[in-house]
């Protein structure tokens, strides 16, 4: 009998984790789990063994994340198919008395933005790791962990390309309420995926039996459809570098049962369970009768759900600088990077002298150049106990994805709007170069979560219960050498939800012309930055060492030389120069106030305010 006939028939007893109990048996946490398949085989075959013996009937390759985007991270991408080759046989071992081998594949780990900026194919990925699992003899091909309902797609249509006789499980991560990141609920996602053949569809990790049950509960079954449940040993804790669980197999019995209970025929466990936990399921299944069909009250929908069934927005505490541009105002933003130090008297005056001068909204920078100064949200704060619109900057660089959620839930909950989320410079290049870059996302990934925030929900679809209204900014670099490339991921920005653009410094009002015409398709108001330059050492200083700014010779010309007020003089001139061509074809400006020199940049927004 096939694996498939079995399921159709009854219920099957799945294995549980690979990862963690690798953990525990001393595989390095920043390590290569997949290595183990070659550096201690005796290990991974001895694991395989242990849930065979405990009941188990499918065995879990240690493959997961043998794939060659997450091997480079090691600098093993090249031994893709020597892994997964060696995980089959290893898994094969025990694969007796009608036991099967799944072979697994994981997500890549990267965006599909972040694998097109490095020239990598996300299908040849999959296609790689898959070939080398099928040709080593998996039974069935188990995608697992899955976020992203589209990755899950590229992959299962991979599979599909190189054989239909071996079946495929394809299993998500989402939130409790049933919606994948995307905001593409659970049930469409699996309908999805079974129109592209796969045989079962299923939930796996994130969160422990109770929740899951919750989740399965709102999943309805037709007749031959198919469901697959491994949730994690409930949540764990950190302990001398260890990820450590405390889970009870009897618990796990009971709840065994209920998944069948909700429809679903493959049983196992995922991060934190273990050989005792599979043994006391297995038992628990042994006399389960599967649910043939359930029907459920399933909801419409995101998408087409009535304005009555929103979150509802909080109540504007700002005007946004786009109204004001709709209602034919001109908009002045000022950059006023916060203090390095504590002293904070001279940058609250030069806000204030700013706000007085013209600017309507003061932008924070995010320890720009990866130089630590004073929380540009605590500055904001204070600008706006002054009745001063602030503009805060948010980095990638500083926060994972947890991080940056929660820092725009409190950017909001102060009741600001207006954010300009961006990559940020390397913490290396800066003041404190030994500390670490995060990067767990893109700018690209932080505006789509904006916006998602925007429509009530967070970056794994878990329902806010209310919406911000966050004015959504991006960056963009004018004096590229590439000014295409630059064109081309501004699009994509604005297609994940930015609603306004913000730049580096333009010296050259005949670059102003071209960004002008070049950047007309996209309707949305783009803020040119224009620096008053102080003197023409500060001119070399920012052309030659200032990433993203490029001052053209002709500039650097008439700036050499002149220092103290004559350069001051000058650099304002050339910056009312660019000023007037800016403001001859964009609705707002975007002034640059030079090291917390705010008298030049106030002259500059009342001239921008009086043209």
């Amino acid at each position: 009998m096939s694996f498939l006939d079995e399921l159709r028939g009854g219920v099957l007893c799945g294995d549980g984790a690979m990862g963690t109990m690798l953990l525990d048996a001393g595989v390095p946490l920043d390590g290569c789990l997949e290595l183990a398949n070659l550096q201690r085989p005796e290990l991974v075959a001895d694991l395989h063994g242990q849930y065979a013996v405990s009941g188990a009937r499918i065995l879990t390759t240690n493959s997961f994340g043998a794939n060659a985007v997450r091997l480079a991270r090691h600098g093993l991408e090249g031994r893709v198919v020597e892994m997964n080759t060696a995980a089959v046989r290893l898994a094969r071992q025990h694969a007796r008395g009608g036991i099967y081998v799944a072979g697994s594949v994981g997500p890549t780990g990267c965006s599909q933005e972040t694998l097109a900026e490095r020239g990598i194919d996300r299908k040849a990925v999959f296609r790689e790791q898959i070939g080398a699992l099928l040709s080593a003899g998996a039974d069935v091909i188990l995608f697992e962990t899955f976020l992203d309902a589209d990755e899950l797609a590229d992959a299962l249509g991979e599979k599909m390309a190189l054989t239909r006789d071996i079946p495929a499980v394809a299993s998500l991560s989402c939130a409790e309420e049933g919606y994948l990141p995307s905001g593409v609920s659970l049930l469409s996602a699996f309908q999805r995926l079974r129109a592209l053949g796969a045989e079962v569809t299923g939930v796996n990790c994130l969160h422990g039996p109770r929740a899951m049950e919750r989740l399965l509960e709102r999943i309805p079954v037709a007749e031959g459809e198919l469901l697959s449940a491994f949730p994690n040993a409930g949540y764990p804790r950190y302990v001398e570098g260890r990820y450590t669980y405390n889970p009870d197999p009897a618990y796990f019995a009971r709840i065994a049962l209920e998944f069948v209970r909700e429809g679903v025929r493959l049983v196992g466990g995922c991060c934190g369970t273990n050989p005792a936990i599979i043994r006391a399921m297995a038992e628990a299944l042994r006399s389960a009768r599967p649910v043939t069909s359930k029907s459920v009250d399933v909801p419409r929908p995101r998408a087409h759900v009535s304005e009555l069934r929103q979150p509802p927005a909080e109540p504007a505490v700002e005007e946004s600088l786009l109204d004001r541009i709709a209602a034919g105002k001109r908009v002045i933003i000022t950059e006023l990077d916060p203090p390095k130090t504590l002293d904070l008297e001279k940058f609250l005056r030069g806000a204030r002298e700013l706000t007085d001068a013209g600017s309507d909204a003061i932008t924070l920078a995010d320890n720009s150049l990866a130089i630590l100064r004073v929380s540009n949200l605590a500055v904001g704060a204070l600008l706006k106990e002054r009745g001063i619109m602030p503009l805060l900057h948010l980095s990638c660089r500083d926060h994972n994805l947890i991080g940056l959620q929660s820092g725009l839930m409190g950017v909001h909950a102060l009741g600001f709007r207006h954010i300009l989320p961006l990559t940020g410079d390397p913490a290396k290049v800066g003041d404190h170069p030994g500390a670490a870059s995060v990067y767990d996302i893109t700018s690209i990934q932080l505006i789509g979560i904006a916006k998602r925030m925007n429509e009530g929900f967070n970056h794994n679809g878990k329902d806010l219960k209310r919406r911000t209204n966050f004015v959504i900014g991006c960056t963009f670099n004018p004096n590229a050498r590439n000014l295409d490339a630059q064109l081309n991921r501004l699009e994509r920005k604005v297609a994940a939800g930015a609603q306004y653009v913000m730049t580096q410094p333009v010296f050259d009002p005949a670059l102003v012309r071209t960004v002008a015409e070049k950047t007309a398709r996209f309707g949305i108001p783009i803020f040119l930055g224009v620096w008053p330059l102080m003197n023409g050492r500060q001119a070399e200083f920012l052309h030659h060492e200032v990433p993203g700014i490029i001052i053209p010779e002709a500039v650097r010309a008439q700036m050499a030389g002149r220092e103290g007020e004559e350069g001051k003089r000058m650099g304002v001139e050339l910056a009312k120069e660019v000023s007037r061509a800016v403001l001859d074809h964009f609705p707002g400006i975007y002034l640059i106030t030079p090291f917390l020199n705010y008298e030049t940049t106030c002259e500059l927004a009342q001239f921008a305010r009086g043209i």
